[in-house]
């Protein structure tokens, strides 16, 4: 089977080509430096990128396969979630090439090709499905913070969400009082790691609450204030690492904490890590020495598979559609606002 896959919903352009379970070929168009200036991704912008990159991006990955548009049997692109006028230019593209090569269109769910993600290693990434067992997963990034039971490939259920800001959005408002560049989060993680955890005490919101829900504009607030009160602290190159290293670690503390929270009460021995924010080093460091303590088996994403990119939508796609999901319509609209289900 040769599929090619398509994801647009924010600020890359990406596209992939699947052959029988492995990406043959992947191509990532960013837009950082573009959006850099503005302090975070300005649709707008995004959108007409996305126009520009999409045909290029394209072609590149179908050439690196080294098959022809005729070639493919299938297409997977992202149907939501996203920036509406983002998701608007990979997904209409995929219609259209749907339509014009007579072949089946599978829309994607963003976040649950993250979800999946740990279960795609190597480089370049193939499906691993044989080695598949029960897990708890925590996906974190921008936009999303969820603890997701999975009992089998594409039999999940979200146990837990965040309530208001994500993590990875509390990293970059936190980047952001501290007036690092854009993106916040890998900046704070670098100045984190010369700094001291312990040198501010910062809010841990909902940490010892039962249930498997976040919360970080709380933690959010608790940095400004904190500020407010002393501003001359940002501006000291030592205590500007301590900063960081102190909101990373509150932050870090709640999603690792409530993850083996939940993982022990679901009776569950696997954990997996997905999104933008499993980048994170403290994040990942932390998890792995929860899991070794606790006899758990940790599957993390790939650094590459953590940000946005199609070869984790075209290697759902391709499961999706092996197991007999239903292509879409190609009347059918994007889901800006598309839940995990």
């Amino acid at each position: 089977m040769r599929l090619l896959a398509i994801e647009t919903s924010c600020d890359e352009t990406s596209a992939a080509v699947i052959v029988d379970g492995g990406a043959v070929s992947t191509v990532v168009s960013s837009q950082i430096k573009i959006h850099a200036e503005y302090g975070g991704v300005v649709p707008e912008l995004a959108t007409r990128e996305h126009l520009r990159n999409f045909p290029p991006v394209v072609r590149e990955a179908l050439q690196q396969a080294e098959i022809e548009a005729d070639d493919l049997d299938v297409l997977a692109a992202t149907r939501g979630p996203g920036l509406p006028p983002a998701l608007m230019v990979g997904w209409k593209a995929a219609q259209s090439m749907a339509f014009a090569l007579d072949v089946p269109l599978m829309g994607v769910n963003h976040v649950q090709a993250h979800l999946y993600s740990p279960w795609f290693p190597g480089k370049p990434p193939v499906a691993d499905w044989e080695s598949f067992e029960p897990n708890l997963s925590l996906i974190v990034s921008g936009g999303h913070t969820l603890l997701v039971k999975v009992d089998a490939p594409l039999e999940h259920k979200i146990l837990g969400s965040t309530q208001d800001d994500a993590a990875g959005e509390c990293f970059d408002k936190v980047a952001k009082l501290l007036g690092l560049g854009y993106p916040g989060g890998p900046e704070v993680d670098r100045l984190a790691r010369e700094g001291d955890p312990a040198a501010f005490n910062f809010a841990r919101p909902m940490l010892n609450q039962p249930n498997d829900d976040f919360s970080f504009s709380g933690l959010k607030t608790s940095v400004r204030y904190f500020l407010e009160k002393h501003p001359e602290l940002a501006a000291d190159n030592a205590r500007l690492h301590d900063l960081c290293a102190s909101a990373q670690a509150a932050i870090v503390e709640v999603l690792v904490k409530k993850t083996l929270r939940a993982a022990r009460r679901e009776r569950v021995r696997c954990l997996t890590l997905s999104g933008g924010v499993a980048c994170n080093s403290e994040l990942r460091k932390q998890l792995q020495s929860v899991c070794e303590k606790n006899d758990f088996t940790l599957r993390l994403a790939s650094p590459e598979l953590c940000t946005d990119n199609a070869a984790m939508i075209g290697l759902l796609g391709e499961k999706m559609f092996k197991e007999g999901g239903e292509p879409v319509l190609l009347e059918a609209d994007i889901k800006p606002g598309m839940a995990l289900g």
